[in-house]
């Protein structure tokens, strides 16, 4: 079993696909209209174009925005993405003005910093234990 597809709930689709490849590089792999506003809209890493998908979801339900409120509030990424340097990815990304909650912080093997996604999640970037 693998986890083929995972999500996160974006407040706007054309916002969200602009911040997730201009800015963090990610690669768009499906982008289907569902009707009037709504698209199945996924992206997925560059060099990985069978990996793992991740959908930007409409944050539509009524459910959502009490949900990411709360993590937000309480400083909670929603999700987690791997990068090989912490530190030089926090250097690029702060340079394209993505403002970050908490800056890299060493945590016995690993190395973790959080930003704001401008989407309304906040997302935790962890560099893989050697």
């Amino acid at each position: 079993m693998k986890i083929h597809l995972t999500s996160v709930f974006v407040d706007d689709q054309d916002k969200a696909e602009h911040f997730y490849t201009e800015i963090l590089g990610f690669v768009k792999k499906h982008d289907v209209p569902l009707g009037e506003e709504a698209r199945w809209l996924t992206v997925i890493a560059p060099d990985e174009p069978d990996g793992t998908e991740l959908l930007l979801e409409p944050a539509g339900h009524p459910a959502v925005k009490p949900y990411r409120d709360a993590l937000v509030k309480d400083g909670i990424p929603l999700a987690q993405f791997a990068v090989a340097d912490v530190e030089a990815e926090y250097e690029r990304l702060r340079a394209l003005g993505v403002r970050f909650t908490q800056e890299p912080l060493a945590m016995g093997p690993v190395t973790t910093a959080v930003f704001d996604d401008t989407c309304g999640n906040l997302i935790q970037l962890a560099t893989r234990p050697r």
